[in-house]
């Protein structure tokens, strides 16, 4: 039987990296996803490739309406395999081409 729980996952530290909470990323979504839903996609609950694909466009929305129009062209969009270790495509040496961007919105705050 496959693996259900899968730890943690990238889109945890992700989250917190960013300053992003769950009710935030559930707020921006225009796909109705609930607070449940993306405590499962961080806990490692494994999800379908849809939901996958949910939360990852929430959390790439969330980080687009805290960026200005200079961050926003600079901004590279996170995909599915960047958030979740088990999903196709997932390299562990993944290097945040948005970190300089992250970092200077930190310490605008």
């Amino acid at each position: 039987m496959e693996e259900r729980d899968l730890g943690p996952q990238p889109l945890d530290a992700m989250m917190d990296a960013w300053g992003i909470s769950n009710n935030e990323m559930v707020e921006v979504s225009t796909e109705q996803l609930t607070h449940k839903q993306i405590q499962r996609a961080r806990n490692g609950r494994r999800l379908t490739l849809k939901m996958m694909q949910k939360v990852n466009r929430a959390f790439n929305v969330t980080i687009w309406f805290k960026l200005n129009d200079e961050q926003k062209e600079a901004y590279f969009e996170y995909m599915h395999k960047h958030l979740f270790n088990y999903a196709k495509g997932y390299d562990a040496d993944f290097v945040d081409p948005n970190e300089a961007i992250r970092i200077a919105l930190r310490e605008s705050e």
